[in-house]
């Protein structure tokens, strides 16, 4: 790329040059043929100016045009190669991904070979002539230096110890020079911190000039800020899962003791009865144990939910909770993270449910333009705003015991909410006291693309 930019200026110079020529060869043959009078040699003058003129114009015009053309071509530049190694950086520094990039790299540069090293071996390398040393081999001395320091620097013979010809012993006996003697080692840091190098050999040490280094040091940072993206998306995936671990952790122990102890009472009274509601728990508990390793579709969610009210019912009794359920065709295959509405309709019951009468549930998901909306409204107890801020904002000051978590789990979900789907997702409480409750859930633009057309 660079070659051909400079080659291009060198067509528009000898352009410029031979038009000069053109003009001058006229006015010598003018010279040749023009007596001495006054006339001619007015006219004489004047070609000779306008010569003179043309060419400055010409030149001063490629001079004009030169570095507009370079600096779009190097944004161009620029773009295409940030572009191609985002792709590849995603998933960190790994082996197949770090050759791609070494392959990306190594034309955008003078470099004879280019290779991407972690903290202890080489994983990729890319040369243009001979093959390097083999992935997995330990760092060298100056690899090891620069992971140090944690500064750029260059070297010469920088990778003695890497070259495959050399002796098991340690020694290069009557080996040729190495191919590529001179060398740029620049760190590549993640919050500080280097996780790896990026090597740049070179055949000749006049070939590491202020340009080349310039180019490692870019290379070197750009990596650097694309792995930096990498650790935080995989830090902000560890967070969501350590944030569900603690939401399976208060599962409130009473809901497990009632549990088992109304299936006791279950296996004098109804042993078919017993034994369903067994399998629906041990479901109900490996569902919940699993939930944090991945996204589930909204369907498992519901199911999760439904099994959670059976077990409720069979201890309260089938008519104290009515449950209803609409999902939107569509809806049910899209995926959620574990744990977003069974939490909801466990605070409808351990806090909405009177003393006497049916509790009802309703569940429903739709499509919403782009999002997914889940509501879950129940017509029970109720609550005033200031309850519905504490809920929201994770903590509860009610005195019941009953009520610790609550809060905490409903600010849970809203984090997770916002970080999986975005700045617009979160959940929405509106209640009145002595008429009910509904919570309702944002998913920005998790719509099916076939949903999102058929609303529009």
């Amino acid at each position: 790329m660079v070659s051909q930019t400079y080659s291009r200026r060198g067509v528009v110079l000898r352009a410029a040059v031979a038009v000069g020529a053109v003009l001058l060869l006229s006015l010598v043959g003018l010279l040749a043929s023009a007596n001495s009078g006054p006339v001619r040699g007015g006219i004489v003058i004047a070609l000779a100016a306008g010569a003179l003129l043309a060419l400055v114009i010409v030149l001063v015009s490629a001079r004009m045009l030169e570095p507009e053309d370079l600096r779009s071509r190097a944004t161009e530049r620029t773009l295409r190669v940030a572009s191609g190694t985002l792709k590849y950086m995603s998933e960190g520094l790994t082996e197949e991904d770090c050759k791609a990039v070494c392959q990306l790299l190594l034309p955008e540069t003078a470099a004879s070979a280019i290779a991407i090293t972690d903290l202890t071996k080489l994983l990729a390398y890319v040369g243009v002539e001979m093959q390097g040393p083999a992935v997995g081999t330990p760092n060298s001395v100056p690899t090891m230096q620069v992971i140090q320091s944690g500064r750029m620097q260059t070297f010469s013979n920088m990778d003695v110890q890497e070259d495959p010809r050399v002796a098991e012993e340690g020694t290069r006996g009557d080996l040729d020079p190495v191919p590529y003697p001179m060398g740029i080692i620049a760190p590549l840091t993640v919050r500080d911190h280097v996780v790896g190098t990026i090597k740049l050999y070179y055949a000749r040490g006049s070939e590491v000039d202020r340009t080349q280094l310039a180019i490692a040091r870019g290379l070197a940072e750009l990596l650097s800020t694309q792995l930096s993206a990498y650790e935080l998306d995989r830090q902000a995936e560890l967070t969501a899962r350590a944030e569900v671990k603690a939401l399976q952790a208060q599962i409130n122990p009473h809901f497990l003791f009632n549990t088992l102890n109304t299936i006791a009472s279950l296996t004098r009274t109804d042993p078919a009865k017993a034994r369903d509601l067994l399998r629906e728990f041990a479901v109900f508990y490996r569902k919940t144990l699993q939930s944090s390793q991945q996204t589930i579709p909204l369907s498992e969610e519901l199911a999760q939910t439904r099994r959670y009210l059976k077990i409720e019912k069979a201890r309260f009794g089938e008519d104290r909770i009515i449950e209803t359920e609409n999902v939107e065709t569509g809806c049910d295959d899209v995926l959620v993270p574990g744990f977003i509405v069974q939490p909801i309709v466990e605070n409808a019951v351990r806090h909405a449910m009177r003393d006497d009468g049916p509790l009802h549930i309703d569940v429903q998901a739709v499509v919403d333009g782009g999002d997914i909306m889940i509501a879950v409204a129940d017509d029970g107890l109720g609550m005033d705003e200031s309850v519905a801020e504490r809920l929201l904002s994770g903590s509860s000051q009610e005195s019941s015991d009953s009520s610790k978590g609550t809060g905490i789990a409903l600010k849970n979900v809203a984090e997770r909410l916002e970080r999986f789907y975005g700045a617009g997702s979160g959940v929405e409480i509106m209640s009145k006291v002595g008429e009910g409750t509904c919570v309702t859930l944002r998913l920005v633009g998790a719509a099916p693309a076939s949903q999102q057309h058929a609303e529009a």
